[in-house]
């Protein structure tokens, strides 16, 4: 069968139209699976081209076979079809887009009705009462109430900013043009980790605010396209999205930065409060220290995630002192943890006594970086300096993110103190390893492999 290319229109502004379009007219001609293969090629060779993503599922019948096409797994422009019994077996745990809308709407709100989220949706009371009933099937909510299963995401609380980074091309002269290279790209700490956390294969819930220029809408769109969640973000209008420039020397350690994150004073208690059910839901929850004082210690006394922290700098790392008993994870730099524990780190023994003292406050694991002589891992049994995985440096910038990244990623796993740091310096010798901020080659996969190619001595 040659699809009909007429019912096929290029328009990214209605990406469901064309699929149902199709389906109706077109799919009545596929009566063998190699049309209805050829149909689906041709939709989406059109619809890829300007719609880089479809935010629902479309399914495609005809007398013998059920295609379904699940858009939220489309990768690198490919597209997945299904068999009949495949495809049912797939979609008894994807929820529909109104699923999920209910789903967000029930986290938010457990005590909501029925009648009310009849009338948030435009839907009657009866369909709301089908799709409970769906969701309760596919296992997103446990019985009666509402009572909302644990959630299987990590929640990121932080900053997003566009970064813009030069490196020269010979040893950096201060004071003086240098030669070299200007790249442009997404940073922020909450921002890299989470998208470090999306390439490890995590699910995320992104916590953020920007502003509404075209910087956002490059944020949405970067973030959507890599599985991040920032549904519930924060759009302040008339506002700048946050900024930060830095400058590395030609071996990729960064020598300077100035960063301008006055947007993330929006993310205040009031916005974490509306999204405490949420929060609290999330196997941990991940904040840096772009977030303001008091948000941060708003979320200490509610949130019953376990809470990982990143305390960004030296100028900010005060934010923590507060709500150090309430912090899971601590991952401060030498500085940072000199800072916050009040002890001078001149060798080994002060070392420890700076991991002893903030153990003492009530964090429960503390990893100290130490740039290129490792980390130290500490927890109440144990303390472990881990050396570095081998890597060909080419930008430091972004080791730090992927490294709290893999600290989640090795929590959600049960991985043990060692193990966890082991895991952490993979994936930031990994990350060093691109020219840009995040490493898009990283994986669980390798980052295990190269953990364990280390642990053997190798590189």
């Amino acid at each position: 069968m040659v699809p009909d290319w007429k019912l096929i229109r290029r328009s990214s502004s209605a990406p469901r139209w064309i699929c149902n379009e199709y389906a109706g007219r077109g799919m009545r001609k596929a009566r063998t699976r190699t049309g209805v293969v050829h149909a689906l090629k041709a939709v989406f060779s059109a619809l890829i081209k300007d719609a880089f993503l479809l935010y629902d599922a479309f399914y495609f019948l005809d007398n013998s076979l059920q295609c379904a096409i699940i858009s939220n797994r489309l990768r690198h422009k490919h597209f997945l079809y299904l068999n009949r019994a495949r495809a049912i077996s797939e979609m008894e745990c994807i929820m529909t887009v109104r699923e999920q809308q209910i789903l967000k709407w029930i986290q938010e709100n457990p005590l909501i009705s029925q009648e009310q989220l009849a009338r948030k949706a435009g839907i009657t009371r009866s369909s709301v009462g089908v799709h409970i009933s769906h969701l309760m099937k596919k296992g997103y909510i446990a019985g009666k109430g509402y009572v909302v299963k644990s959630g299987t995401y990590v929640a990121v609380v932080g900053g997003v900013n566009v970064d813009i980074g030069g490196m020269p091309y010979a040893p950096l002269v201060a004071q003086d043009s240098n030669p070299g290279t200007v790249t442009t790209s997404l940073g922020g700490v909450g921002h890299n980790i989470a998208r470090n956390l999306a390439l490890l294969g995590m699910d995320v819930q992104f916590f953020t605010a920007f502003g509404d220029d075209d910087y956002a809408a490059r944020i949405e769109s970067a973030c959507t396209s890599a599985g991040i969640d920032i549904s519930h973000a924060l759009r302040v209008k008339n506002a700048a999205t946050s900024l930060y420039l830095f400058i590395s020397d030609s071996d990729g350690d960064m020598a300077c930065a100035v960063s301008d994150m006055d947007i993330c004073e929006h993310i205040t208690s009031d916005y974490l409060a509306a999204h405490m059910p949420l929060l609290n839901n999330a196997q941990l929850v991940v904040i840096d220290t772009n977030v303001p004082q008091k948000s941060l210690e708003y979320l200490a006394r509610h949130c019953t995630a376990p809470l990982f922290a990143d305390p960004v700098s030296v100028a900010k790392a005060p934010r923590l002192r507060k709500i150090l008993p309430r912090i899971t994870t601590l991952k401060p730099n030498r500085m940072e943890a000199e800072l916050l524990s009040g002890c001078t780190i001149t060798g080994k023994k002060s070392l420890f006594a700076a991991a002893d003292a903030l153990l003492a406050h009530g964090v429960q694991r503390v990893f100290i970086s130490l740039g290129k002589d490792g980390v130290l891992a500490a927890d109440s049994t144990q303390k472990l300096v881990i050396p570095c995985c081998p890597a060909k440096v080419a930008n430091v910038t972004g080791s730090g993110d992927a490294f709290m990244a893999a600290l989640a990623y090795a929590q959600v796993h049960g991985a043990g103190l060692e193990e966890t740091a082991r895991m952490a310096h993979a994936a930031a010798a990994i990350a060093a390893e691109s020219a840009q901020t995040i490493n898009l080659s990283l994986s669980a996969e390798k980052m295990m492999a190269r953990m364990k190619r280390t642990k053997r001595g190798g590189t």
